[in-house]
Parts: structure tokens; C-alpha cells; sequence
């Protein structure tokens, strides 16, 4: 027991032997002292003895939750363009850390990219493209024109929505392209050219592309109520349909070979890794 000082005394210690004082207690590091040793009446006076708090040396490891960092990343895809000004939206370059899109992403990307600005100047200038080839059969001028621009951007909306939103909601699928960008040139090939073909789950698995291949062929038999009779039929719907996946092929190409090169704003966002 400690003494009327607060001091504590050992009697009866053999000399020539080597002895440690520990001190402890609940909710402190244990003190411990350096050998001692003791000759035949000798007296030693310990003295330096200090608690210190147990635990004063912290970790803290912080867990973002998946929703907010998907906002964010979505966030840096929408700052992706090629040479600064042609839309990349639909690109993840940091496919490690990427997390899944919620269905409300999933729509706002769609929207984003059907409003965007060079979007809407790609739809007039293939209605001029094809005002001047006249094709599909509406009239000339600037009824024709109008009705040309009205088709390609209903063709176009109607795939983006239905392909990179509605469905990939209801079947828990990513409607990102994933980039690679390392491995054999082989390997990236494939991986570019069954981009239409293959895609992500919300798990992060791989399946058959249902969203991309249904939304195109979704929007390919809904021209076929606004083109003129002379086009419609399933000519129409199966030549869109081969139009659209051969463009996602080819676009798969372009990111693994060349784009990621000319998109400056392209981004890591392994910062806001889970």
C-alpha cells in the first residue's frame, strides 16, 4: 500500500539481482523502468515515473458514402471533351475506382448530353447532310430541313434516353464506357470493339449489354413513326440498329487509340476512392 506521501516501499529485495518497476492502470500506457540493480543495503529512490494516456496515437480512416461519390465523379465526366469542346460524358478513365450510378445519374447524363450545345449542332449539320443527299424522303426546302432535324434528333434522344437511362435503371446496368487504356493491343481492341455488346452491372460485373443494344433497338422502331411511309418498315428498324452499333464500336475504338490523348480535362478521381 502506498505510504502517508503517496510513495511506495519494497522490503526485504536480494542484492545482486536485477530488478524492473512497471506501473499500470486502467486507461493508461504501461510505465515500465529501466534494470535495476540493487547491492546489499542499498537504498534507491525511483523517481521520472509517467502515465500516459492510452490511445494517444489516433488513426481515423473516413468512408465517403458510394451516392456522394458517384455525384462527384459524374461530376469530373461532365468535364470531359474532346479538344475542350466535343462532348466525353459517357467515359469513366478511372474505371478502378469508379462506383455505381445511381438512376437519377443515369438520367442526368442522359439529359446533359442530349442538351449539350455541340450535340444539338451534330444533329443539324447531318439534317444538312442529308437535306443535300435527300434522304430520308421528305420534301426539299426548308419544311424538308426542318422535318430532317426533327428525325435525327428524335433518333438521337430517344437512344441516349432509353439506352444510357431507362433501361440501364431497370436493369441495374452502367451505360459508361470503361476505359482501359493498358494491357496487349489486342486485348484493348476487344474490350473496345464489345462495347456494345458487353457491360458493367451496378455489382461491378460483367454482362451483355441489354440497355445498349435494347435502347437502340428501341429508338430504331420508334422512327418508324415519325419517318415518312417510304422508309418505314424493318428495313429501317434493323438498318438504324446496325448504324447505331457499329458507331458505339467504332467510338469504343476511337477512346482506347486516341481520344483520352485529346480530352485535357480528363481526370484520376482515385482521390474519392470508397
Amino acid at each position: 500500500m502506498a505510504s502517508d506521501t503517496g510513495g511506495f516501499a519494497f522490503d526485504g529485495l536480494r542484492g545482486d539481482i536485477s530488478y524492473r518497476i512497471t506501473v499500470s492502470r486502467k486507461g493508461f500506457a504501461t510505465w515500465a523502468s529501466a534494470a535495476i540493480l540493487l547491492a546489499p543495503s542499498q537504498h534507491v529512490f525511483l523517481s521520472g515515473v509517467e502515465l500516459k494516456i492510452e490511445g494517444e496515437q489516433t488513426s481515423v480512416t473516413v468512408y465517403g458514402s458510394t451516392a456522394q461519390i458517384a455525384v462527384e465523379q459524374v461530376h469530373i465526366e461532365e468535364q470531359q471533351r474532346v479538344l475542350g469542346f466535343i462532348p466525353n460524358f459517357y467515359v469513366v478513365y478511372d474505371s478502378k475506382n469508379a462506383v455505381p450510378l445511381t438512376a437519377k445519374l443515369k438520367f442526368r447524363l442522359a439529359m446533359r448530353v442530349s442538351v449539350d450545345p455541340i450535340s444539338i449542332a451534330a444533329v443539324t449539320s447531318m439534317a444538312a447532310i442529308k437535306q443535300a443527299a435527300d434522304i430520308p424522303d421528305y420534301v426539299q426546302g426548308a419544311k424538308g430541313y426542318g422535318q430532317r432535324i426533327g428525325a435525327i434528333g428524335v433518333d438521337s434522344f430517344s437512344d441516349i434516353l432509353i439506352g444510357g437511362a431507362v433501361l440501364p435503371s431497370l436493369l441495374h446496368q452502367d451505360p459508361r464506357y470503361f476505359y482501359q487504356g493498358t494491357g496487349a493491343t489486342k486485348l484493348r481492341l476487344r474490350h473496345a470493339l464489345f462495347s456494345p455488346f458487353i457491360c458493367k452491372r451496378d455489382n461491378g460485373r460483367w454482362q451483355p449489354n441489354y440497355s445498349s443494344m435494347g435502347g437502340n433497338l428501341a429508338s430504331s422502331a420508334l422512327s418508324n413513326a415519325y419517318y415518312p411511309q417510304s422508309n418505314r418498315g424493318t428495313g429501317l428498324v434493323f438498318g438504324n440498329f446496325a448504324i447505331g452499333t457499329a458507331e458505339r464500336m467504332a467510338s469504343g475504338f476511337a477512346q482506347e487509340s486516341i481520344l483520352r490523348k485529346f480530352t485535357p480535362a480528363a481526370k484520376d478521381n482515385s482521390n474519392m476512392s470508397r
